[in-house]
């Protein structure tokens, strides 16, 4: 796919402003070499929104981090990641260094976890901008308050010298976004930004992000295992499990007719408003994400899908278009799968756009 769309706040096609071609990366380790992620092709459009979802230990994150060199020297690292044309892998740290903040940036997981405990959030704020953008100390906190302002932080001007301790968790949250866009990259990752959040502050954050996009034209790389999350903000769809991209569509499209069985899975076993109302219970997905030394030539789901047959055993299928878009503007879907799902499921309710 050489051209992506933009869904969400106006039509965009063009290059992508993010590039992974052929990516896989593997481990090495006191029991031997793990294999995390495995041929992973990815596309990014400027202000599009592309949601990664899957279970923990499907190589999300490792992922995500590999695409700025955060990853540690353990870490084996192959095929391509072009931003604007720019080949990352195997760059050099210095030159890593400024794409780093400056063109892509991240939000992490834990902010209590990822800001400095002793230092004020406007003060771990501005260090960003003297670094990347030479601003001296006055003007680098006046600008740390316009970002803790821009993310929805109130009382600004008093806020910028709390400590994280000082404030909540949502509160947190907002002030790693406002780091993260202080520069105005051309890639955020948001990793997990809104797990363990009240559900009212993971609303406040998401709206936060889609007025980012909006506003900037931010392009966002939003990985998560909650697929309510994904149906409310992504424009499109990646769904990885074990390493691989088994299956990959525009948000409406993906909900309306999962085609791979363990998307299939995943929407099945979440809760769904008014079929789960009463004493129905979740399907659950048997066994768990296996730990691969080297990537088999198979169906890496074939022990958990109820339709793996010999083949699914014995030959790893294609990731291949299943159903082309159906106006211009949409992309294909495509999925890995030998036992596409043939039942089209209903439409999810209206997102917030």
């Amino acid at each position: 796919m050489t051209t992506v769309e933009r869904a969400g706040a106006g039509a965009v096609v063009g290059a992508p402003v993010l590039a992974v071609r052929d990516l896989s990366i593997s481990f090495t380790t006191e029991g031997g070499t793990v294999s995390a992620v495995d041929r992973v092709d990815l596309d990014l459009a400027s202000g599009e929104i592309v949601g990664m979802v899957g279970e923990s230990g499907c190589g999300k994150s490792v992922t995500a981090m590999s695409i700025a060199g955060l990853l540690p020297d353990s870490a084996r690292i192959s095929g391509s990641v072009r931003l604007n044309g720019t080949e990352l892998v195997g760059s050099r740290e210095s030159v890593l260094r400024r794409v780093r903040g400056k063109e892509i940036a991240y939000i992490f997981q834990e902010p209590m976890t990822s800001l400095n405990p002793v230092l004020t959030v406007g003060r771990q704020i501005a260090e960003v901008l003297q670094v990347h953008e030479r601003m001296s100390r006055r003007a680098a906190r006046a600008r740390a308050v316009e970002l803790l302002s821009l993310v929805g932080i109130p009382s600004a001007p008093t806020r910028v010298d709390n400590y994280p301790h000082q404030l909540s968790g949502g509160m947190r949250q907002r002030v790693m976004i406002a780091m993260a866009v202080a520069c105005g990259p051309k890639v955020l990752v948001a990793d997990e930004p809104t797990t363990a959040l009240d559900v009212t502050v993971q609303a406040g954050i998401l709206q936060v992000l889609r007025d980012l996009r909006d506003r900037l034209g931010t392009t966002i790389l939003f990985i998560t295992h909650d697929l309510g999350v994904i149906a409310d903000i992504a424009d499109r769809v990646v769904v990885m499990y074990a390493g691989r991209v088994v299956e990959r569509a525009q948000v409406t499209d993906l909900f309306a007719h999962p085609f791979h069985r363990y998307t299939a899975g995943l929407l099945s076993a979440s809760p769904t408003p008014g079929r789960h109302a009463g004493t129905e219970r979740l399907q659950e997905i048997p066994g768990l994400v296996p730990v691969l030394s080297a990537q088999p030539d198979a169906c890496t789901f074939a022990d958990r899908c109820p339709t793996a047959d010999s083949r699914c055993r014995n030959n790893a299928p294609a990731l291949e278009v299943v159903r082309t878009g159906t106006t211009p503007a949409a992309t294909d879907h495509l999925a890995a799968c030998w036992h596409p799902c043939p039942t089209p499921r209903t439409q999810p309710e209206e997102r917030n756009t």
